[in-house]
């Protein structure tokens, strides 16, 4: 069996343990539609190099490139819409999009109310001053204000990290939440938190853009699964996207990706 069907096999298994199934919205109208043929993409335009807005205001990265790749394979046409990372479900759910394309990392959580096709794999880190000390782990943050992003991984990571401080009776992580990622990073650049905790994607991308600013506060850690989102209620649609992107891994379209933007580290094997 392919290893990307085979891990999309093993999450869905993991969806049914949770079982916890939503029915469908009655009368509820699709998104897409022949008349239409466009695929609709609810993503944070605020997390380069997945997804960002260029100088023109035109969607670009990682995740807006594969999503037009997937939309090709379909015969469709895609469109990404602009909604707070802490917002992506909930909008998904209200039928304000068809996918969530934005860097969602799969969790049992999550997969209660909604489905993910896996990827890419992703890892967290955070983002310090330029000539800031190195960190070891979160736990060298402890009794910091650290700036994050709402439903993000990074802030679960400090909220366990927290736990284990308080439990040796060092001061917790002051995590500092925002809606979206620009916001968390300027409360960074602006001297107002010693750290952004943040996907090693995002963080990596801005210690490159600005080394003078911004430096990886250390190596990546977390590895997680990370998959496009799908209303339970769409299981036609699953089956089209995960054709289409297995076929993208296989004729090397997916790889294309993944060099352009540096990050074939979260490559998923195939």
């Amino acid at each position: 069996m392919n290893l990307h069907l085979w891990v999309f096999t093993a999450v869905l298994a993991l969806i049914t343990a949770a079982s916890v199934e939503l029915a469908p919205k009655p009368g509820r109208a699709e998104t897409t539609s022949a008349a239409t043929q466009t695929l609709t993409a609810c993503s944070a335009m605020n997390r380069p190099p997945m997804e960002f807005f260029d100088d023109h205001q035109q969607p670009q990265g990682a995740d807006i490139d594969l999503g037009n790749l997937i939309a090709s394979r379909l015969g469709m046409q895609i469109k990404f819409i602009n909604t707070p990372f802490g917002g992506l479900i909930p909008a998904l759910l209200a039928g304000h999009c068809d996918i969530i394309l934005s860097q969602l990392f799969i969790k049992p959580p999550r997969l209660q109310v909604i489905n993910e096709i896996p990827y890419m794999a992703s890892q967290v880190s955070y983002i310090l001053k330029a000539g800031a000390p190195q960190l070891k782990g979160p736990e060298d943050l402890s009794g910091k204000k650290v700036s994050s992003v709402l439903g993000s991984t990074s802030v679960d990571v400090m909220k366990a990290t927290n736990i284990s401080l308080e439990a040796a009776h060092k001061p917790p992580i002051d995590i500092i939440l925002f809606a979206e990622n620009t916001s968390a990073l300027q409360q960074l650049q602006f001297g107002r938190v010693a750290a952004y905790g943040v996907a090693y994607e995002t963080a990596l991308y801005y210690a490159n853009l600005e080394p003078k600013l911004f430096e990886l506060g250390c190596k990546p850690f977390g590895k997680i699964l990370t998959g496009i989102g799908i209303r339970k209620d769409r299981p036609d649609l699953q089956i089209e996207i995960t054709t289409a992107l297995d076929k993208l891994m296989q004729d090397g379209s997916y790889q294309v990706v993944f060099e352009k933007w540096h990050i074939e580290a979260d490559m998923l094997p195939f």
